[in-house]
This record gives structure tokens, sequence and C-alpha cells, in this order.
């Protein structure tokens, strides 16, 4: 099934519904939800996927599962997608927050085959097959660390979506303080209670998700110089550590 919604089936008597869409660049899915778990893959581009409690950035060739009933918001850079509606009764494993995952070549290629799947395609037959072993390979996945969480106080939620729309090096907790009207101690340690982390490792992990939209199109030197880094180094050896692969993956610019 191609480039059509949801709710046009979502009334079909199948666990797993395979869609595939194709977004205009930049392309904004607002807020909304579904009644069914989504399996959501970026075949091309980035996605980004807000929820009230966090943000994920989903990488080139990787997905995030979104549980059930979960408002959120989906930007598309350059997207094509290949998305299971999955029934949630037949995952009790689904994670209970988005999770954005690794999607391996067998993964890859029963996606792009469950794609091309009629509407009513047979449960006992082929198509039966290859959705029960996407799921047995979904269940099989790890969590990769794109996220960030967002905390559930607005006046915080709101210092954090301001920066992650504009990320900039020189913003400080003790700026940040002064917004919210409190001492650098009260606003640090209300921050990482509601987030897990400082302030400032916050905003550090924001600019280097805000890396992976950025080498679409940005060498890494650029990108490293855009978001305030002091050297190329400096700015690959930050995401290397953060993400567990160095930037360079993500661009296909030359240096």
């Amino acid at each position: 099934m191609r480039n059509i919604s949801l709710d046009a089936v979502d009334h079909v008597d199948r666990v797993v519904l395979p869609i595939g869409t194709d977004y205009r660049p930049g392309h904004v899915l607002d807020w909304h939800e579904h009644r069914r778990a989504q399996f959501l893959y970026g075949a091309t581009g980035v996605m980004v996927v807000d929820t009230a409690v966090g943000t994920w950035t989903v990488p080139p060739e990787r997905a995030v599962l979104i549980p059930a009933a979960t408002q959120h918001r989906v930007r598309m850079l350059e997207v094509s997608t290949r998305s299971l509606y999955i029934e949630p009764g037949a995952v009790p494993w689904w994670p209970a927050t988005c999770t954005v995952v690794d999607v391996p070549p067998l993964l890859r290629e029963l996606l792009l085959s469950a794609a091309e799947f009629d509407v009513d395609y047979s449960p006992s037959g082929r198509e039966g097959r290859i959705a029960e072993l996407l799921l047995h390979e979904i269940a099989a996945r790890t969590p990769l660390p794109f996220h960030l969480a967002i905390p559930f106080f607005t006046d915080l939620a709101e210092l954090c979506r301001l920066y992650l729309a504009a990320p900039d090096a020189r913003v400080t907790n003790a700026s940040w303080a002064r917004t919210s009207a409190q001492s650098e101690r009260a606003f640090t340690r209300r921050f990482r209670a509601e987030t897990g982390d400082s302030p400032a490792a916050w905003r550090t992990r924001a600019r280097l998700l805000a890396a992976v939209p950025l080498l679409r199109t940005a060498t890494v030197t650029e990108a490293a110089g855009r978001l305030g880094y002091a050297s190329p180094a400096a700015f690959t050896a930050a995401f290397t550590r953060t993400f567990g692969l160095p930037p360079s993956r993500f661009t296909t610019r030359s240096q």
C-alpha cells in the first residue's frame, strides 16, 4: 500500500498494515495519534519526532517505534517512509515511549516487500509470513541514543523547544536561570530532576542531535562551525562518543 492514509484502511482485519509514503521536503505531520502502534522507517532522509515528553531524531535508514495512542508530531526532511501499523495486542513487548532503532539489511528488505502488499493480503500466505517475520525482527532491535527528554513543566519545556529550534553554544545555565527567575543552583537542580541531565549536558546533546539533519547538506567541518565547536576534531569526538558513530557516516559531502 503506497501513499494512502491509515484512516482509509485501519478497519481492515490485519495485525500488520504496511504503508509506504513519500513526503515533500520539510513536510510536517502535525500533532496526531494512531490507535495502532507504529514502526516508522525512513528509507531516505531524516525524521524528527516530538511528543510531550521528548524528541527523537531518526537518521537515514533507521526507524522509530511509536507506541499506540501517543500524541506525536513528525518533521520530514526529504523522507520516503515505510510504516507498519500494528495492533497493540499483538506486541505486548512494544516500548512505552518512542524508541529509535537500527534497520539491518534483512529488516529493510522485508519492509520494502511489505510496502507492496494489497490491503487484503492473505494472513496465511507468503505476505502473512513476512508480517510475522517483521515482528520478530523488530522485537530483536536495541535502542539507539538519538533522543532528548523534554521537561514536564511548561516553562522548562518552552526553553528546551526554543533551543532545539535554534541551538546556540553561547547559551549558559545562568541565562536560562534568569529567564526562569531562579538562582542558577535551583534551576540546575530542577532541570536535572525533570530530564535526568544537567542543563549544559542537555544543550550539548541537543546540538549534536541538530547535526544529524544538518549533515544532509553540510560537511563535517561546516557542521562543526555552525554548532559552535572549536574544531572538526572536537565535534567528531563529541558526536562519536554520544552516538557511537562518527558524523562522517551521516554526510554525503566531501570534507
